[in-house]
């Protein structure tokens, strides 16, 4: 057998990879830095409760099987995905609460009394959003990256379907009337780390695959998936070394020719970096003209939201609590002013809380909660022109984001916090490597951006590929493990 395939970051796109080459018949060495597999995917435990650290939402559970099925295994055999109902509940600030059932239809029942006509508008926009998915699917989510060429050959009526002209909420607001139903559909502009206001309608497809396909949750917690990749990985023969710093990848001219770890050199012509992919052109690739270029082009691009969390030990319980939470700000628009427009974080959040413990209850102690509270903020101010010092003010934000769920909607745990920790923009860039801690990358807040995301394989270095949340087709764990399954695929063509 000749030189091992090496992956840096043991991810869930790194993984994913791993899983595909490895049963395809590939040598594959994994190189994480941390003590654990999993990237952003990881979890927190302290004073008897356990958190989820990164993703908390999973959709596109079709995705999942045809991993496990790539490997001739039963995604069953390995992990319990638990559907959620309701999958997410919403609290605005008039003080109406809705619950998105997982059956539409009794969703578009419940919408249609805050402004008549919403609940037919609310099935005729998700059968919008599923014409997306048919339109796009092949082309931006499950195959190789798009390109002029591609396009081509799509039938201009198809092309019509993806709704690129218009913005999200302009798309939205032609089917629904109502705040809450607006802002509800608006948000899913979020998970790609965008804009409503800004991103092309044909991100409306997120829609689609919660709403129509449903939310799902691994028993145990979303750290669960991670370990059943990282088990199934290690069935396979792959061998993962956690630990194990990369300090560069070696080329010869323009071509792939080893690893250099902290105590070892690996020979290969083929990485795939599961690893921010301006972070690797900037820090692992010796600065030859053409990653110089590459690295250039990169950095000129805007980079998706990132977020504030805090992981809550919560004394109490709460019923009109559920699995997921959505308390919404007053003024969506100038929400994402704030985030995109001034640099700062919203004087007014929207705060998200997820609560393991409502599905596990093991996740904390009996008669408390483990909340893990995200908003969504600008990528890290450092070397911008924005002022905001998350170092010095994070303790400020977070008693900010208390304080409004107390006195917006009555939620008041201010005095029950029995252990707390706080991760910042700047925390989540040391931790995994995302740069300024922006959470997907490059932001979608254009209709090129499919186009601009940096591809699964490298343009400027031979033997070099992408995979996770900053390559295509983009964040979020489905299409991370899609990214994974991409980049497998191109090394193998290239061989």
């Amino acid at each position: 057998m000749g030189a091992p395939i090496v992956i840096i970051g043991a991810g869930i796109g790194g993984l994913s990879a791993a899983i595909h080459l490895a049963a395809a018949g590939e040598r594959v060495i994994v190189l994480e830095k941390n003590a654990a597999t999993g990237g952003k995917m990881g979890e927190v435990e302290a004073d008897g409760f356990r958190w989820d650290t990164g993703p908390s939402v999973i959709t596109m559970r079709p995705v999942f099987e045809d991993l496990f099925r790539t490997a001739n295994r039963r995604l069953e055999d390995y992990l319990t995905l638990l559907p959620l109902q309701p999958l997410t509940r919403y609290f605005y600030a008039d003080g109406s609460v809705l619950d998105v059932d997982a059956d539409p239809q009794v969703t578009a029942e419940r919408l249609e009394r805050y402004h008549p006509g919403d609940g037919d508008g609310y099935l005729r926009f998700l059968r919008y959003a599923n014409e997306i998915h048919e339109a796009t699917g092949d082309v931006f989510i499950y195959g190789a990256p798009p390109t002029w060429q591609t396009l081509m050959g799509v039938n201009p009526l198809r092309m019509v379907k993806t709704d690129a002209l218009r913005t999200m909420q302009a798309a939205i607001e032609s089917f629904v009337r109502s705040p809450q139903a607006r802002q509800l559909l608006g948000r899913f502009a979020t998970y790609t780390g965008a804009s409503p206001y800004l991103a092309p309608a044909t991100l409306n497809v997120i829609a689609h695959v919660e709403l129509n396909g449903g939310v799902w949750y691994p028993q145990g917690g979303i750290a669960q998936i991670s370990k059943a990749l990282t088990r199934l990985a290690l069935e396979l023969g792959v061998e993962i070394r956690t630990g194990c710093h990369v300090e560069g990848i070696e080329l010869r001219f323009d071509r792939v020719v080893g690893v250099r770890a902290a105590e070892e050199r690996i020979e290969t012509n083929r990485v795939i970096a599961n690893v921010d992919v301006i972070s690797v052109y900037e820090r692992l690739l010796p600065p030859i003209p053409r990653v110089r270029r590459e690295l250039a082009r990169l950095t000129k691009l805007e980079p998706s939201s990132s977020g504030f969390i805090m992981l809550l030990g919560v004394g109490g319980e709460h019923p009109q609590l559920a699995h997921h939470n959505i308390f919404f700000s007053g003024d969506y628009a100038d929400e994402f002013r704030d985030i995109f427009q001034r640099g700062l974080p919203p004087r007014q959040p929207t705060i998200y809380v997820a609560i393991t413990a409502k599905s596990d209850p093991q996740h904390a102690p009996p008669g408390s909660e483990n909340w893990f509270v995200l908003i969504n903020t600008p990528p890290d101010s450092e070397g911008t022109k924005s002022s905001f010092d998350w170092r010095s003010q994070a303790g400020n934000y977070s008693r900010v984001a208390l304080d409004r769920l107390a006195t917006a909607f009555d939620v008041d745990v201010r005095g029950r916090i029995r252990t707390q920790q706080i991760l910042t923009p700047p925390d989540l860039e040391a931790l995994t490597a995302a740069r300024r801690g922006a959470l997907y990358g490059q932001s979608s807040n254009d209709r090129m951006a499919a186009f601009r995301r940096p591809h699964n394989r490298s343009t400027a270095v031979k033997g070099l590929y992408f995979a996770g949340g900053t390559a295509h087709p983009g964040g979020g764990v489905p299409l991370v493990t899609l990214s994974g399954k991409v980049a497998a695929a191109m090394v193998s063509a290239d061989r």
